[in-house]
């Protein structure tokens, strides 16, 4: 499978220190290992993750399989967080319906043993760095319920202003119907 960047895109792998590796999903390769991933985080993330309600081996193979195409498209740039060697989360940039023009949106998460440990910091860290090298972007969001604390976290490191907040339907058990918006302005 071809992930070549688009001219000015983002790298398909992102190695950073200490093992911890950002890499393009590989279609249904990565099958087996993403839903053992899942599954086995499924308590953690259920709280605020809606699509976990619909985990499942055949809705993960749809997930995985789609991504080239949104990647080719420039629309989403999704990687699986690999630590010595061991996917243990994900996080992409994502260009969505409802993000103001000249911004992308990072999202994120970890299996539970993967948190308390600056992964997702790191994570974000990088993606930040490849998102401003795209071609009209101009801010980076992280968007999430205010409830989620541990979500918090990561954008508030990274020195983002999240004094942005707004309304959404809540889609998963533990969210309110408030989103905080955390933004970062190129340069």
């Amino acid at each position: 499978m071809d992930l070549s960047p688009p001219e000015h895109g983002p790298d398909a792998r992102i190695d950073l220190a200490d093992g911890l590796t950002l890499r393009a999903y590989e279609g249904e390769a990565d099958l087996p290992e993403y839903v053992r991933v899942v599954d086995e985080s499924v308590e953690h993330l259920r709280p605020w993750m809606p699509w976990v309600a619909e985990h499942g081996p055949e809705t993960a193979a749809a997930y995985l399989t789609g991504r080239a195409e949104l990647w080719a498209r420039g629309e989403q740039y999704s990687y699986a967080i690999v630590l010595d060697g061991a996917m243990v989360g994900s996080c992409g940039l994502h260009r969505l319906d409802d993000t103001p023009d000249g911004t992308i949106e990072i999202g994120y998460w970890l299996h539970p043993s993967a948190t308390g440990r600056g992964l997702a910091t790191r994570a974000a860290r990088a993606l930040v760095e490849q998102a401003f090298r795209l071609p009209g972007v101009t801010a980076v969001e992280i968007v999430h319920d205010v409830a989620h604390h541990a979500s918090a976290a990561v954008p508030s490191r990274l020195g983002f202003d999240g004094g942005l907040r707004r309304a959404h339907a809540p889609t998963a058990p533990a969210e309110t119907g408030e989103d905080r918006v955390w933004r970062l302005e190129r340069g």
